[in-house]
């Protein structure tokens, strides 16, 4: 054996063997700090001072709080029914979270340069649902059971509101379908919703609808061939009322007790029922006006005025020369002047003279731009085919040899 051949045996015999190299441990998770908040109701007359005090806190916390706050909106309006939550360590306040609602929060938090405010805001989810009924009792008890929520079943009663008079017009047998966005939040359904399409069958006449938001962000809704659903004036005044006398050339007053001409429509309701605007106007009276008792006269445009008669108030922050905006509230129902009972008298006049409130026509407002045109035509076609949809499903489920 050659000497290279030996030591290169002898090399590789002397040779350490590799050992086993040991697993490094996984990191451990560093546990998350507890932090212990303390939440308070916010009830009703309560003030940073309050709920501070509430806390354990004094003047002190409540000053750098305020100071930190100042020149933002953050905690400057506190309504019952919100929430203060405090994270307090060692005597010292820590963060504070104002929960204005489940979607909005604000978090101010101790910091090395003092008390910073974030403001905290959840995204809903919207979920497209549906609902039908007929109208067998009225729209709200109806549409309460195909499941609509109340704020639903008033958009609803907005939409179609110029065209039908829900006091007077509603007859058994109409029929309504709705697609709408239902918001939630952690699967739970939140008070917000918004109607995508509608239809509402009334005394054998289809009326239809859908929302569009055009290029500017507004969103409206408008008929099928691009007619706006809103009409310069509202067919009522209030929501859901009863017609207790109807405009006509002579009548017998309850209260002089003789004949005199009736030019207004009467709404019973319940005192303290919200009294809207009909259009936008500006007021030319408010004030006491003989047997009206408490009322307002709206001057609309150059030629048309509208009275709203008997409120048992007003609405606070209106005066004489006051500008509002069509479904406004402005007053409220009552029995002042002479009246035997709580209930709205309401006229409509034109160049002056007494026009029936049920029956005069109403002009429109304004029908999709043109401009808009085409993004319309896209998407009412889409909502009104997923509308139609629904129905089908709808029917098949309810009815499965009608739906064939």
């Amino acid at each position: 054996m050659d000497i290279p051949e030996v030591q290169a045996e002898l090399t590789d015999s002397a040779s350490p063997q590799p050992q086993p190299v040991a697993p490094t441990p996984p990191p451990q998770p560093v546990p998350a700090r507890v932090e212990n908040w303390v939440e308070y109701p916010v009830k009703s007359g309560d003030n940073l001072t309050t709920l501070f005090k509430r806390a354990g806190l004094g003047p002190r916390e409540v000053y750098r709080i305020s100071q930190a706050v100042s020149g933002s909106d953050a905690l400057k309006r506190l309504r019952p029914g919100q929430t203060l939550a405090f994270l307090i360590e060692d005597g010292l306040l820590r963060k504070l979270r104002h929960a204005q609602d489940q979607l909005n929060t604000t978090l101010i938090e101790l910091t090395d340069t003092g008390y910073q405010v974030q403001q905290l805001e959840r995204t809903p989810e919207a979920r497209t649902a549906y609902a039908e009924g007929n109208i067998n009792r009225s729209l709200f008890l109806d549409a309460a059971e195909a499941g609509l929520s109340n704020k639903t079943i008033m958009q609803l009663a907005e939409i179609f509101g110029w065209d039908i008079d829900f006091a007077l017009d509603i007859r058994d047998g109409d029929h309504f379908r709705v697609l709408y966005e239902q918001d939630y939040l952690d699967d739970e359904p939140l008070d917000q919703s918004r109607i995508l399409a509608a239809e509402f069958i009334n005394q054998g006449k289809t009326f239809s609808a859908v929302r569009f938001t055009d290029s500017e962000g507004n969103s409206q809704y408008f008929a099928p061939d691009g007619r706006s659903m809103r009409k310069a004036f509202l067919r009522s005044p209030v929501d859901f009322s009863r017609i207790s006398s109807r405009f006509k050339p002579e009548r017998y007053h309850p209260v002089l007790g003789k004949k005199r001409p009736h030019r207004g429509v009467d709404y019973a309701a319940a005192t303290g029922t919200p009294i809207k605007a009909a259009g936008d106007g500006k007021i030319i009276w408010r004030g006491t006006k003989g047997g009206y008792g408490r009322t307002i006269i709206l001057q609309h445009g150059g030629n048309i005025t509208t009275l709203y008669a008997h409120m048992s108030r007003y609405q606070k922050g209106l005066s004489n020369g006051s500008r509002v905006k069509q479904g406004q509230v402005i007053g409220y129902v009552g029995a002042s002047g002479l009246a035997t009972g709580p209930h709205l008298h309401y006229e409509f006049r034109s160049n002056g003279v007494h026009r029936n409130p049920l029956t005069v026509a109403l002009p429109a407002a304004k029908p999709v731009a043109d401009k808009e045109r085409a993004a319309f035509k896209t998407e009412s076609e889409r909502l009104l085919a997923a509308l139609n949809q629904h129905a089908s499903q709808q029917l098949a489920l309810s009815d499965p040899e009608r739906a064939q």
